[in-house]
């Protein structure tokens, strides 16, 4: 990337104040990034997915772009978004593909946390299960489950979440493995 942090952060404010120049400006920059962060997504998918990076790209940079006036912080905040979204893409396309299994939500899940990625030869149903252990992790410890988020899906150290979320690296690091032990516990039950 040839462009300093300071100039990313520069144009996602003024495109976060409606500056479409800024927008039109930040996207070639930012690219390598988001197809880094595609790439890892879909490195855990099936290889039959039908869903491309390219796809997973630009539909994230759709829903990033359609935003009104948000209010970037800085280039860590943005990628945070952006990793968010892609989850959220993959995991509404695994149910519109009717990967849950009918008539219950067991489903057998093994999460490596540790290497970003799930055990099992077709992740559609393991990533719809896990979206639902972090949506019931977020309604009684919203910062874990923001935590797994990030690093999970997202590809972040502990201190770029410590900025993202504002605490320290070490309330990240702690925060971190509480989650890892509650997801194992819930995905396995």
């Amino acid at each position: 990337m040839g462009e300093s942090s300071q100039d990313v952060t520069r144009l996602l404010r003024e495109w976060g104040k409606g500056d479409a120049d800024a927008a039109s400006e930040l996207f070639p920059i930012v690219y390598a990034e988001l197809r880094r962060l595609a790439r890892r997504y879909m490195r855990h998918e099936r290889r039959d997915h039908t869903l491309q990076t390219t796809a997973l790209i630009n539909e994230a940079y759709l829903r990033l772009a359609t935003q009104k006036r948000a209010d970037w912080q800085n280039r860590t905040q943005f990628f945070a978004v952006a990793a968010q979204m892609m989850r959220r893409i993959l995991v509404d396309y695994a149910r519109t593909r009717a990967y849950q299994k009918r008539g219950g939500t067991a489903a057998n899940v093994t999460l490596d946390v540790d290497q970003g990625a799930l055990s099992a030869p077709e992740r559609g149903p393991e990533l719809v299960a896990l979206d639902s252990a972090l949506e019931r992790l977020a309604t009684f410890d919203a910062r874990k489950a923001k935590v797994v988020e990030l690093r999970y899906f997202g590809g972040l150290e502990a201190q770029e979440i410590a900025d993202v979320l504002g605490v320290s690296a070490v309330t990240v690091t702690r925060d971190w493995k509480m989650a890892k032990a509650w997801l194992r516990q819930e995905l396995n039950a």
